[in-house]
């Protein structure tokens, strides 16, 4: 194998076969599938995949012009020449289709152009490409999966199979081919012609192999020839069958023959390569959850540099501000309506962040000071904690926690721009005031990032002129911005959202924020050292097993035991050896006990780093407690984000895992944790939405609901006919349907085929008609709407609904169908956030919720309060929002949060 590239001094053609390498990018990981999606549900298997070969390929190549070619269709002029071409392929899975747009997306951002040619093929466009760049001077260097292309090797075009990942490379040079094949590389076209290709669907000569082609090619250098000598072969059924197929013959070779003549818009000019655009490439990371990769330009020389000298300040209309200092804090009495306040905290983290400064406006008088202490003074005080005074903030719970620190209460909040500009589109949810106002036509404020900088060069300006002008503009555009953006809440029937929902959660969150939960560390400690225990046992049994010590982590050694030592199966090989990962240990685990024990010992390895060691190293030195964040302005279904730590990642699918929880206790003796939590609150919801008769029925008769529709996808008459393989298919099916699942994404759940994947759901439709009707209305309506909406008039945009790529559209076909379901779902858990702190301090009692988990909700409170808890928070959850069926609610109890689930 030719493991990397020879570069010459000439420069450099990138060309890259997209639909071919994306092919293999989504199936290298698409036993992950469900594991790398975003916050909006959209797959990114493929989009990370193809990253990564981006990554090893610029890298190695260096190029100086690039573009990747895209299929523009099914229906070219070989499909005019030989109807059934390709025509044997299987249809593309929806989750590899859908990240196709976004694929283009991510070229843009790296620098990359992309292109398509109606009625011609990316290898058409790579072939002539290739030969305009041989003409030009160029070394061409081709990556593709596609083995096809290894025609177009020469000595200056390179051909660059990516094997059975993305990332491992073959490089095919006229060398390699003859190698390889022994072959040129024009007798590749000839091989197809007497093979055929059952990938292309094009026939060749029957029962003519690869090694059959090859010798005759070898004798008489291509089909003319083999022909031209045909009299001769002696007497045979291959003879027979080269005279019966001449003509499929001579078609495959021309089916087989890339085209270096397509008439392209494009040409080596409009190619230059200059690396990846950053602020289109960062904001993309951030929209795909690719947080590695946003930590890794972090940590290179692509940071973003922030001039501070070209920031264009004198270039905005000048404003005017009073630095606020002990002398004249009485200043603030004067605010007596209305004001735009801003305690400036420069880290995300705002329960550690330091302050930097505050501001307050009524439009008329601009304070701004430095000297956060001031904060303290009454005059401020009762400023702040007035709730005749409105306030209007950005980010009210950072607000609320900042001035909480500093022993300042903060009431009458009417306008958060940070919630409000949420809702009035969900898609444009920066955590960035400037960059908001700019989006909502305000131009007289610049972005954080300006002034600031970004990443380690973040870091308030030491020039007073600088910074008060900033945190002035940025106060005056929350004011300036109020009454336009609540006027669009009004248009949207949104202001009943903001007003009774999401402006009084943010205090009910905040309050959460601070009261953190507390953490037994010598429970983690205890636990840490079990976990070292465990993992020593471990690893001897894997040595007694391997029959010799070796480095468990590492993959060269690990690999070594496994397929030479051990003489496993080889699944996969990488570009440094073979593949130890977790889909190909779990394929092998039932061929040999060390497999298994390997399994164990990772993941056992990453409870112990990531959350053992991870959770320890947040735990507040003061309180012993963990103050998460919750983002209540990420995700675009309306669900809450846990964040510093994210505790609703905390593993649960193992007994291991669900230890961790023990760790979390009462902050006070003889109290406990008690826990609430909406049974499959999202299946109540898509009953309640679709009307379904038969899907509300069995809730309302409270049926185990896995089992019941287990009963009519297998045409059951009892319940006690389903075993529990069926009721976990109908579960699966369940919860397939309200994310938009696929037959694809169902059978790789499932580990059934497609087929019975699509009978099980084509059956679910049938049985549950209901559920297909809303499915078809709710993306009518989104096309026609543009939108869709959950029950409280939380609204999401979909842009492309419409739109003319198929993929775009039918991603956001998915996305209307199952917005409304789990943004419905994370209404009804807020609204019942909200009533159960009013219930709670209604009642008087001491019982603090501490936690929001998904559909759990989390309390501690005094044992003698447990009973009243038991009938009272329940009661407030099943009726936070009144559904045509029953909301149902579990609860538990006990000394830790492990006890109380």
């Amino acid at each position: 194998m030719s493991e990397q590239i020879e570069l010459s001094k000439q420069p450099r053609l990138l060309l890259i076969d997209g639909n071919s390498v994306a092919f293999r990018a989504f199936f290298a990981l698409h036993q992950q599938l469900d594991r790398f999606t975003n916050h909006d549900g959209l797959h990114t298997n493929a989009i990370y995949a193809f990253k990564t070969m981006l990554d090893v390929v610029i890298k190695a190549v260096h190029p100086d012009k690039a573009l990747v070619a895209f299929d523009a269709g099914k229906t070219t002029f070989r499909t005019e020449k030989f109807g059934d071409y390709k025509g044997g392929r299987s249809k593309t899975p929806p989750e590899l289709s859908e990240q196709m747009p976004y694929l283009r997306d991510l070229l843009s951002a790296y620098g990359i152009k992309s292109y398509e040619l109606s009625n011609w093929e990316a290898d058409d466009i790579i072939g002539t490409l290739a030969h305009e760049g041989e003409e030009a001077g160029y070394q061409v260097i081709i990556v593709t999966g596609d083995r096809d292309l290894t025609q177009l090797a020469t000595d200056q075009t390179t051909v660059a199979i990516t094997q059975k990942g993305v990332s491992e490379i073959e490089y095919y040079t006229p060398a390699h081919v003859q190698e390889k094949y022994g072959l040129s590389p024009e007798q590749i076209i000839d091989m197809k012609g007497l093979t055929g290709d059952t990938s292309d669907n094009y026939p060749g000569v029957t029962k003519v192999g690869e090694k059959t082609a090859i010798k005759l090619l070898t004798q008489f250098d291509s089909v003319e020839g083999v022909y031209d000598h045909l009299d001769e072969l002696k007497p045979s059924k291959m003879k027979d069958h080269l005279i019966e197929d001449h003509q499929q013959a001579v078609l495959s070779k021309d089916l087989a023959t890339i085209r270096t003549d397509a008439p392209l818009a494009v040409h080596l000019a409009d190619l230059d390569y200059r690396g990846p655009d950053l602020d289109k490439l960062v904001p993309f990371y951030q929209s795909m959850d690719f947080n590695n990769f946003l930590k890794q330009l972090r940590n290179t020389s692509l940071e973003l540099d922030f001039d501070q000298a070209g920031m264009n300040q004198n270039q905005l209309v000048p404003v005017k501000w009073t630095v606020l200092t002990a002398q004249n804090v009485d200043l603030v009495t004067q605010f007596t309506k209305e004001i735009s306040f801003i305690l400036e905290m420069p880290d995300e983290n705002y329960h550690l962040s330091a302050f930097s400064g505050f501001v307050m406006t009524d439009g008329q008088q601009t304070l701004v000071s430095r000297e956060v202490d001031l904060l303290q003074t009454k005059p401020v005080k009762q400023l702040l904690a007035s709730d005749q005074v409105k306030k209007n903030v950005f980010n009210a719970k950072a607000q609320y926690v900042g001035l909480h620190r500093l022993g300042t209460p903060l009431d009458g909040v009417d306008f958060d721009l940070l919630l409000v500009s949420y809702l009035l589109d969900t898609n444009d949810n920066s955590n960035d005031l400037g960059s908001l106002a700019q989006q909502h036509g305000y131009d007289a404020v610049e972005s954080d990032e300006v002034v600031y900088g970004k990443g380690a060069k973040r870091s308030i300006p030491d020039d007073d002129q600088l910074f008060f002008d900033h945190l002035a503009r940025k106060a005056l555009a929350i004011q300036e911005l109020h009454d336009r953006l609540f006027t669009q809440l009004d248009e949207h029937e949104q202001a009943d959202l903001y007003r009774d929902i999401e402006l009084p959660l943010t205090f009910v969150l905040a309050r959460m924020e601070l009261a953190g939960i507390t953490v037994d560390t010598t429970q983690l400690t205890d636990m840490r050292e079990k976990f070292k225990e465990q993992l020593g046992t471990l690893e001897q049994t894997i040595y007694n097993e391997a029959g010799e010590t070796f480095n468990i982590n590492s993959t060269k050694q690990l690999g070594t035991i496994l397929f030479e030592k051990m003489k496993l199966p080889v699944i996969k090989k990488t570009k440094t050896g073979y593949s130890t990962s977790v889909d190909v240990l779990e394929q092998l685990a039932s061929q040999a006990p060390i497999v298994e024990n390997i399994l164990s010992y990772r993941g056992l390895a990453k409870l112990q780093s990531t959350y053992i060691e991870g959770l320890l190293k947040v735990v507040h030195s003061r309180d012993h407690k963990i103050h998460t964040r919750y983002l209540q302005t990420l995700t675009q279904t309306g669900r809450l984000s846990s964040v510093d730590p994210n505790l609703q990642n905390i593993p649960i699918q193992t007994q291991q895992g669900r230890e961790i929880r023990k760790a979390f206790v009462p902050s006070h003796p003889d109290w406990e944790i008690f826990s609430s939590d909406y049974s499959q609150v999202e299946l109540r919801v898509l009953a309640h939405i679709t009307g379904d008769h038969n899907l509300q029925e069995a809730f309302v008769e409270d049926e185990d609901i896995h089992a019941a529709t287990a009963r009519r996808i297998f045409g059951l008459s009892a319940e006690d006919e389903v075993t529990p393989l069926m009721r976990r298919q109908a579960k699966a099916t369940n919860f397939g349907i309200v994310y938009g699942i696929s037959d694809y994404g169902l059978s790789q759940n499932l580990g059934i085929s497609r087929p019975q994947a699509k009978q099980f759901i084509d059956t679910y439709f049938r049985e549950y008609p209901g559920v297909k009707n809303y499915t078809e209305e709710i993306v009518a309506k989104a096309k026609t709407d543009g939108y869709v909406e959950t029950i409280t008039h939380r609204r999401r945009y979909l842009p492309d609904i419409n739109s003319k790529n198929f993929n775009r559209r039918s991603f956001a076909a998915r996305t209307a169908m199952n917005t409304p379901i789990q943004g419905s779902a994370a209404d009804i858990i807020k609204i019942a956030m909200i009533k159960m702190e009013a219930a709670l301090e209604q009642a008087g009692l001491k019982a603090t919720m501490l936690l929001q988990i998904h559909d759990e909700l989390v309390f501690e409170a005094p044992k003698s309060e447990i009973e009243t808890l038991t009938q009272l928070v329940p009661k407030v959850m099943d009726s936070a929002v009144k559904l045509d069926i029953p909301l149902k609610v579990e609860s538990a109890h006990g000394a830790s949060w492990y006890e109380a689930k």
